[in-house]
């Protein structure tokens, strides 16, 4: 199979899965008669192909998939007015505290927000998908650790913990302040964290059971 029907063969299983499909599954497609290392320089030549598309193919935890890029949003919404879920301030500043510190226990986390963690709280992530429980501490009680999943990692679009943005980069600190709207000084800790999980409210649309070639 020459490089053009290989590629073909790619870009036809990614628009038609739900989820991300990762590299051991895409060899799949060709029998593993492909290495790895060819079919990731097919998945590059992919994203050239679709650079100036409106849908762009990217690599998350979970895998690769095809996504609508952040400028189609506007129009997209357009066709779908509903808006997304809401989440309250000490949901997103839980799952925060939870991306940065993890694996941390209900009660580090309610260490660090200073409030008691209502149980409805971690339920509603774990619900969604966020976090799962990775095991407990050994200590008085066993308490429950905490972690994200790679449906975290999946919905803010990155593929480890190590792409989030560090709270000591000023300019991942302007953008939150400027999310938040809150002067550049004295802007409370929680007010980072809240910001730098809000993308996950507002992420970028998969491109999933379409027909559709560049």
């Amino acid at each position: 199979m020459n490089s053009v029907d290989a590629k073909r063969v790619l870009e036809t299983a990614l628009i038609c899965a739900q989820q991300p499909v990762g590299l051991r599954d895409l060899r799949l497609l060709f029998a593993d008669q492909l290495g790895a290392d060819s079919v990731k320089s097919l998945l590059q030549e992919l994203q050239q192909d679709w650079a100036l598309k409106g849908v762009e193919l990217v690599c998350v935890a979970s895998g690769w998939r095809f996504q609508s890029r952040p400028q189609m949003r506007e129009y997209l919404d357009r066709l779908h007015p509903e808006k997304p879920p809401r989440y309250t301030r000490a949901a997103l500043e839980t799952l925060a505290i939870i991306a940065y510190r993890q694996p941390v226990t209900r009660g580090d986390i309610e260490d660090i927000r200073g409030v008691t963690v209502n149980s409805l709280i971690l339920k509603q992530l774990e619900d969604r998908g966020w976090v799962e429980v990775i095991g407990h501490r050994e200590t008085v009680g066993r308490p429950a650790l905490f972690a994200t999943t790679r449906q975290f990692l999946d919905d803010l679009g990155l593929q480890s913990l190590n792409q989030l943005p560090m709270l000591e980069d000023p300019r991942s600190q302007a953008h939150v302040l400027q999310v938040l709207g809150q002067p550049e000084e004295g802007a409370p800790p929680a007010d980072l964290f809240t910001a730098l999980v809000e993308p996950l409210t507002e992420g970028q649309a998969p491109v999933t059971g379409a027909a559709t070639t560049p």
